[in-house]
């Protein structure tokens, strides 16, 4: 039995309750196969962020039944994440959740007229998921494609990078602000990857699959252009021992000279340097240009997430 209402807190959660909230996203993908929970969700469990956290537990207080998570970080909108313990299920906790992080995102007293956008991501785009979302009157708003490619059989690329640009590793405690400039002007209209704070930066270089080699710059005469960031999931994590093209930009004055593809192809040479045999990346699915470019890479669809507004 659970309470007619979750608990909102804003602020960090404590050590315990964040732990309780990873076990149930554990024990959720164990049962769907598909990760409830993206990164920046769990990163924000004992962040000092602008996100309110929503925690359903059973009547004594002892188990926590539901978690959702609202990120009100964005101007004017308002984004939600989701999960529900496999037993607690077919009981309403879902639609509850996902009630009381819209009434928190739509209230006037937001400060932003008539509150703000509401949305909430499904991983994996889940029969389940779709139901919840349509009994509530959301309908599809994006897309987010996982792809993935065999990097045993990846067809061989001849991107290089333009003349004169020199690719380098990231080096920690020098280039963090101005990968965050660079990385702001080539996502300036991504909601998520546009408004990365250097906060954000340094609780992703401090979890443990940070590694600066795998990070690499694009400079001409000392200015930043691009860079392709790596990342190497390890075994028994969501998607396996597998590499990740976790992040490719190119500042908006060096589009047209080819550096995305000679970056990713230099991402995937050193995932492969470190003897992985398969790579995924997520992008979004309207993104017509991004798509070509990686199927002509060798990465084909695996997946999709969809975000219901």
């Amino acid at each position: 039995m659970t309470r007619l209402a979750p608990l909102a807190h804003s602020g960090p959660l404590d050590p315990g309750t964040a732990d309780q909230v990873r076990a149930l996203a554990s024990d959720a993908q164990a049962a769907d196969g598909v990760a409830p929970l993206s990164e920046q969700p769990l990163l924000s469990l004992t962040a000092d962020a602008p996100i309110v956290h929503l925690l359903a537990r059973t009547a004594d207080d002892d188990v926590l039944a539901g978690y959702a998570q609202l990120d009100l970080g964005a101007p004017g909108s308002a984004t939600a994440e989701l999960a529900v313990a496999p037993q607690a299920r077919r009981r309403g906790v879902g639609r509850m959740l996902l009630d009381a992080a819209r009434a928190i995102a739509t209230d006037d007293r937001s400060g932003d007229p008539g509150g703000r956008r509401f949305s909430v991501w499904a991983h994996g785009d889940l029969p389940a998921a779709r139901a919840l979302a349509a009994s509530a009157g959301l309908g599809v708003v994006r897309e987010l494609w996982l792809m993935s490619l065999d990097l045993t059989a990846a067809p061989t690329s001849t991107a290089r990078a333009p003349h004169g640009v020199v690719v380098r590793a990231f080096v920690p405690g020098q280039d963090e602000d101005a990968w965050r400039r660079a990385n702001a002007r080539a996502f300036a209209h991504h909601p998520e990857q546009g408004r990365i704070t250097r906060e954000d930066l340094a609780a992703r270089m401090a979890e443990p699959w940070f590694d600066p080699a795998g990070f690499l710059l694009a400079e001409r005469d000392g200015v930043l252009l691009g860079s392709v960031w790596t990342k190497v999931h390890p075994a028994g994590s969501t998607h396996g021992h597998v590499g990740e093209i976790y992040v490719v930009g190119v500042d908006p004055d060096a589009q047209g000279l080819g550096l995305g593809g000679a970056l990713t192809r230099r991402g995937l040479e050193y995932l492969a340097g470190r003897g992985l045999t398969r790579a995924i990346l997520y992008t979004d699915g309207d993104n017509e240009i991004a798509i070509r470019a990686y199927t002509r890479a060798g990465f084909g669809r695996e997946g999709v997430d969809v975000q219901f507004g």
